[in-house]
């Protein structure tokens, strides 16, 4: 990722950097720990398509992002849309269809209290956070779904008399007949 930035933003990447190589030893290892969850092919994806979109030499925030909007391809809405859509389902929140289960997961560890009452500038970092981390843990191969509440069992109904269900029978058809 870095060669390509260095090879695509020859100038940028020498300003920033330098000739310094502890800088970007540094740099290289806070970029490293802030992408980690991510796997190695997403990152060089989301770089490619930045150096591809940029002008400029991408900021760490920017490389974030890029490698989030990539998770589209798989399946997960953008971090925007599932918080949108964990802070207005309606309750019970597991009986909901949701567009992925991270979406209910992260709702549920960010709190859904917190996503109902607080406002979104303190409720949205909170499960910013929540979800990131159960992404990471989604492309480390953790399978998460959605429990389902249990649907409640309905006595069977007793099987009615003939004699009875045939005088039930010809009353709906007096009432039918008399309308």
């Amino acid at each position: 990722m870095f060669a390509l930035f260095q090879l695509n933003f020859h100038n940028q990447y020498f300003a920033a950097f330098g000739n310094s190589a502890a800088l970007e030893a540094r740099a290289k290892r806070l970029w490293k720990e802030a992408l980690a969850p991510f796997s190695d092919e997403q990152i060089l994806r989301a770089a490619r398509r930045v150096v591809e979109e940029c002008e400029y030499l991408p900021t760490l925030h920017r490389m974030i992002r890029a490698c989030e909007e990539a998770l589209v391809c798989q399946g997960l809405p953008e971090l925007r849309a599932a918080y949108l859509e964990a802070a207005t389902k309606p309750s019970p929140k597991n009986a909901q269809p949701w567009s992925h289960p991270l979406v209910y997961h992260a709702g549920r560890a960010t709190g859904w209290e917190l996503l109902r009452e607080a406002p979104e500038a303190v409720s949205f970092p909170a499960f910013a956070r929540a979800w990131r981390e159960l992404v990471r843990r989604h492309l480390a191969g953790e399978v998460f779904t959605v429990d389902r509440p249990a649907l409640p069992e309905r006595p069977a109904a007793p099987p009615l008399d003939p004699r009875r269900a045939a005088a039930a029978l010809a009353d709906l058809k007096r009432l039918v007949a008399e309308e």
